[in-house]
Order: C-alpha cells, then structure tokens, then sequence
C-alpha cells in the first residue's frame, strides 16, 4: 500500500488526509492563539505599568489569567468548522468550546472576587482600621463556591443531565437549612452589613441604649465592646444593628451645656457681669470656643445662668481638663466679685405673738 493509498483511507467516512489537515490546523491556530495571547498581554501590561489608575490593571490582569486549554479549545472549534468534518465532530467541538469558555468565565470571576476582597483589605488598612482576614476570605470563598456551583448546572445542563430536580431539591433543603438557622443567619447578614457599610470600627467608642465601651471585636455573630468598668460586653451582630449606636468616634467636636446657679441676693450689675466673666475665662483657653451664656430662669432656690461652649477636639480627656479650668476660675472669679453660688435652703418665717 503506498502512501497516497493510506491517506486515501475513510474513518468515519472521513479520509486520514482530512484528518491530518485539520489536525495540523488545529495545531497551528492553537500555537498561534497562544504566541498571540502572550504578546498581547506583555504589550498591554507595560502600558498599564505606566498609568496611575487601577481599573486597567484589574482588565491586563483578566488577559492574563486567559487558560492556554480554552486558547486550545478555541483552536479545536475553529479546526472543526473551517474542514467540517462530521456533524458529531462539530456537536463536540461546540461542547468543548462551551465547557471551556464555562470555566474560563468562572476564573475570571474568581479572580475578581479576589481582587474586591484584596481592594476592600487594603482600603481598611489605610484607614488604619484591622481587617478582619478570616471573614473576608470566608465571604470571598462562599462567592467562588456559589459562581464555580452555577457555572457547573450549566455544563450539566448542556450536556443533558436534568437538573431540574438538583435545583428543586437545594432549594427545598435550603429553605429548611434557612428556617433552623435564622438566627445565625440573621446574624452573618449583619456582619457583612458591618464590614461593608463600616457604621463602626475597631477601636470606636459606641453608646447603644444603657451600655458604652470600645468596640473590642466584630465578629460573625457577635460584636464585643469593653466597658469603661473593664467588663465585656457582647451583642449580637442583628441586636446591634437594630439599635441606636452613637459613635463617639466620630465625633469632630464637642458641644458642652453646663448651667450654674447663684443666689436670689445676687444683684443686678453681678447678675449682668457672670456672662461676661464666663465669657472671658473660656476665651482664655486652649482647644475651646465659647457660644453663648444667658440667665436663663429663676430656679426654685437659684438664679440660673445656660451657657453653652465647644470642645474642638473630640478627646473626653480634653473635655473634663476643660471643664475642669472653667470650674475653678468661676469660683475664683465669683469670690472677688462677691457672687454667691446657690445652693438648696429654706427660708422660715416665724410670727411672733403679742
């Protein structure tokens, strides 16, 4: 037999000549895609070298993370529909290609789900907040198992399997896995609203309802704060989220009211002299700036003096050595001015007889 005899030869109706073509075919266009691919890549990755912004370095990182197998597939694809083999050749070739841009789809949705959580970690460290690593690899794992689940019912799904009961009997054990586990459930929700929407961090000092602490830990069901008393104390992600939190934290400056009294003997002039005086000792400090002070009422046993100052600088240290100053010039300032502070007394009145 001589060689142009066997290639003459037929599988599958086919000759060996046809098949060598479109396996040399096959071959060049997948050496091709790939030496294509790679200087693509190189070339778009030393612009992107060069820019500032982070939005086409994410785009050079998805080039790059293109498989050589879909590259190969493509070329399979490719091979089959310029020589038209045989129709079961193109349903496998189109199958294979599917299932290969299937996976090539779920990789890059992998790999931006890790770059989201690496985004998300570095932006919480640059605002000198810890991140929680353990959470947000948890939370970056449970998508790709989600994304890596959806992409494999569709390869089923195309290659015939019926997945119509799959899908039916997961959603029913996850409904019933959802009504056991609420709670739990309600609680992880909350967390992920916390690491997210950030209403506190680590390190905030929070007031919710009766209780106040630093916020010592946010964890996947519970948040810990640890009270100025030195105990602590745990809340649940969904209880706290459902309160009213002040943080404390945040705050930029702080509006102080304080209100003294002095003695219905006070006269007139000492009476339109306390404003001015207060006045002129918050004037005086530091990291302070004065509003306003009134005679507000006539109290039960005192005449009433409001006045209102702020604390630029949010620190409660700061605010008590403030308040402290004020406290101790005003009762200086009172005893050479003659000014009484009021305090709670009764005035008896007895009727003499004759």
């Amino acid at each position: 037999m001589d060689f142009q005899t066997l290639l003459d030869q037929t599988i599958n109706g086919i000759t060996l000549y046809e098949w060598g073509v479109t396996l040399l075919t096959w071959i060049g266009v997948a050496i091709g895609l790939i030496i294509a691919h790679a200087i693509v890549h190189r070339y778009a990755k030393r612009i992107t070298d060069r820019t500032a912004t982070t939005k086409d370095d994410v785009a050079t990182e998805l080039l790059g993370s293109v498989r050589r197998y879909v590259l190969v597939l493509v070329a399979f694809y490719i091979a089959v529909k310029v020589h038209d083999v045989t129709e079961r050749m193109n349903v496998i070739a189109g199958r294979a290609l599917l299932i290969g841009v299937l996976l090539q789809l779920g990789h890059w949705g992998g790999s931006l789900i890790r770059l989201s959580a690496d985004s998300y970690r570095r932006r919480l460290q640059d605002q000198d907040s810890e991140p929680n690593l353990a959470a947000v690899n948890a939370i970056a794992f449970l998508g790709r198992v989600a994304l890596w689940t959806v992409a494999l019912m569709v390869i089923l799904d195309n290659f015939g399997v019926n997945i119509t009961a799959l899908v039916a009997g997961l959603g029913v054990g996850g409904i019933a896995v959802a009504l056991a586990v609420q709670n739990i459930l309600g609680d992880l929700f909350a967390y992920v609203s916390i690491l997210f929407d950030r209403p506190f961090l680590l390190g905030d000092f929070l007031i919710v309802g009766e209780f106040m602490g630093n916020v010592e830990k946010i964890g996947i069901k519970t948040t810990r704060l640890r009270s100025l008393s030195g105990e602590q104390l745990i809340f649940s992600n969904s209880d706290l989220l459902s309160s009213r939190i002040r943080n404390y934290k945040r705050m930029y400056e702080r509006r102080i009211v304080f209100t003294i009294g002095v003695t219905y003997q006070t006269t007139k002039p000492q009476l339109e002299a306390i404003p001015v005086i207060i006045r002129e000792i918050i004037d005086g400090l530091e990291d302070v700036r004065f509003d306003r002070s009134h005679f507000k009422t006539f109290g039960n046993f005192s005449l009433d003096f409001e006045t209102v100052y702020y604390v630029t600088q949010p620190d409660f240290a700061l605010y008590m050595d403030r308040q402290q100053s004020i406290n101790l010039a005003l009762f200086e300032r009172f005893a050479e001015a003659g000014i009484d502070f009021a305090y709670p007394t009764q005035t008896l009145f007895v009727e003499g007889t004759r």
